[in-house]
């Protein structure tokens, strides 16, 4: 739980979960678009100063986009109308996978794992809501990743989108 992470108490963050930790592009097309909504709630509304993009490790959403992109499983991303379009919004972040051990499926799952917050904070930024605060520095983008197994904590550098500990 990212209150648990952060050492915040119940009401002081205002957290968004779905698969993958994605967050859509902006696409005002008159569909329903849960996540694009409470982003705009959060901004808009209740006027945070911070948002945080965090991803975990071991994370289903992405091991199921890495095992289909990685040509391990045949069957379809999911077998329902839903699940298989959104894990698609992964696939700008497949280009952008920056791993030193390509033999190791753990570390092409972290890769990925990391290269999907990097797309979601750059999507962060494709809304103009967000856009705007950001560049007048009223809002500021984080990328974080937590590493479920050992309770470690990663923190996206704003330059270069590389992943390093936190400094707690």
């Amino acid at each position: 739980a990212p209150e648990t992470i952060f050492d915040a108490i119940p009401g002081e963050m205002f957290v968004v979960r779905n698969v993958a930790n994605l967050v859509p592009p902006y696409s005002p097309d008159g569909e329903y678009h849960g996540t694009s909504a409470a982003l705009e709630f959060a901004v808009q509304v209740l006027k945070v100063k911070h948002i945080v993009v965090m991803g975990h490790g071991r994370c289903g959403g992405v091991h199921a986009f890495r095992e289909h992109l990685e040509g391990v499983s045949a069957e379809p991303l999911s077998p329902g109308d839903f699940i298989g379009k959104w894990i698609s919004l992964l696939e700008p972040a497949a280009r952008d996978i920056r791993c030193e051990d390509t033999t190791s499926v753990t570390a092409r799952q972290r890769a990925l794992e990391e290269a999907a917050i990097r797309q979601s904070v750059g999507n962060l930024m494709t809304f103009p809501c967000v856009r705007i605060l950001v560049e007048r520095g009223k809002l500021q983008l984080h990328g974080a990743w937590f590493d479920i197994s050992s309770g470690g904590l990663c923190l996206m550098d704003r330059q270069t989108g590389d992943f390093g500990p936190a400094d707690v």
